[in-house]
């Protein structure tokens, strides 16, 4: 394995780095706190690229690699999960499964402005009764002519308020379960299609979260994905390109809470020197850096082998399960090293705490990736 990257990756993760700690940090506490959604921020992230980083420049995208996504989505993190995620949500899950499953007029009408950063996707797949289990789904969506009728619940969606394009999957053939699911672009201002209020989360506050109502809410039949009857499995292998955005997440908030604790270690001062110089800390400080390097290896191991068209799926949820589970426990020891300091907001590694643990659910919880890699195991 080649570990050196080229000059292009480099340059990607010094531009993602010097536009977080410049555009995203001044604001990162107070929009944490008032829950504000980073729209300016956002803008400017598309115009860098950085919304259709993987996309082809046939669709207006960015046609970078997988691990320059890894790594700008490591350094954005590191400085604030929550563009981190609204950033991953319309790459890996939107912008990825478009591109690679949806028609030419869906690439033309929907991913050319998603990948150069104009508009804002979501994807809807969760419900009240529909969580880790997707292949209960009781959105229903019915044929009427050209068009879909679609009825029905999501929760939990990423963007809720804000995108302007929802992938929503809907059960199109009940008889069939799992395999009568077919996936559809809706269009934010679609009649009968309204968001709720935005959820007030433990952490990612920045990042709007909310349900989504369909009550006959008409789409046409151009706007399906892939084919009738394809949302599933559309929704489940797009969820194993998501799997890697999430890990990079994690990597940056476990980084960022390092980063942080190491610094502080080296300012403070107890029983006559710098809390550095103890051997208690030093212990924290190592076991953090090594499993952050080991988390990293494996979310760039999973990157590389889907730049290489390879099977990535065992490495993507090993990756993600690893990776949300040091973000939580990095976290948890920069704000222990912190002491008192690390339980109030100015200092920082309290947010990175609290957006950690959302990793170790969304996109598939820990539990669920556990699964996934037992199964790739058995297959092999």
């Amino acid at each position: 394995m080649n570990f050196e990257f080229t000059e292009e990756q480099l340059m990607i993760q010094q531009t993602a780095r010097e536009f977080a700690e410049t555009e995203i940090a001044p604001t990162a506490i107070e929009r944490d706190k008032e829950a504000i959604f980073p729209a300016e921020i956002v803008k400017k992230l598309g115009e860098l690229g950085f919304m259709g980083m993987m996309v082809s420049p046939e669709y207006d995208g960015a046609g970078m690699d997988t691990v320059s996504y890894v790594l700008a989505m490591i350094e954005i993190s590191k400085i604030d999960a929550s563009v981190g995620v609204i950033m991953s949500v319309n790459n890996s899950l939107v912008n990825y499964g478009l591109e690679k499953w949806g028609s030419e007029f869906i690439k033309d009408k929907y991913l050319k402005p998603l990948a150069r950063g104009e508009k804002l996707g979501a994807f809807a797949l969760s419900e009240p009764e529909a969580g880790s289990d997707a292949t209960h789904q009781k959105t229903t969506a019915v044929k009427d002519g050209d068009y879909w009728v679609l009825n029905g619940i999501k929760n939990w969606i990423t963007n809720g308020q804000s995108a302007d394009y929802f992938i929503v999957m809907a059960q199109t053939d009940p008889d069939k379960r799992h395999k009568g699911i077919t996936a559809f672009v809706v269009e934010k201002g679609t009649e009968g299609f309204d968001h709720g209020v935005k959820e007030d989360k433990l952490g990612i506050r920045s990042s709007d979260t909310c349900s989504l109502t369909f009550t006959n809410c008409r789409v046409p039949e151009e706007n399906v994905i892939w084919e009738v009857g394809k949302g599933f499995n559309f929704a489940m292998n797009t969820l194993n390109g998501g799997r890697y955005g999430i890990a990079s997440q994690a990597v940056g908030i476990a980084q960022g809470s390092f980063d942080l604790a190491l610094k502080y270690s080296k300012e403070r001062k107890a029983f006559g020197t710098e809390i550095a110089n103890h051997q208690a800390i030093q212990f924290k400080l190592a076991e953090m850096a090594t499993k952050i390097e080991a988390a990293k290896l494996l979310t760039l191991q999973a990157a590389a082998l889907k730049d290489e068209g390879r099977n990535y799926i065992k490495e993507a949820s090993m990756a993600k399960l690893y990776s949300s589970q040091i973000a939580v426990e990095c976290a948890l020891e920069a704000v222990q090293i912190h002491g008192g300091y690390g339980y109030v907001r100015e200092y920082i590694v309290e947010r990175l705490l609290r957006d950690s643990k959302i990793t170790e659910i969304y996109e598939g919880t820990s539990e669920i990736q556990k699964i996934v890699i037992a199964r790739e195991l058995l297959r092999d």
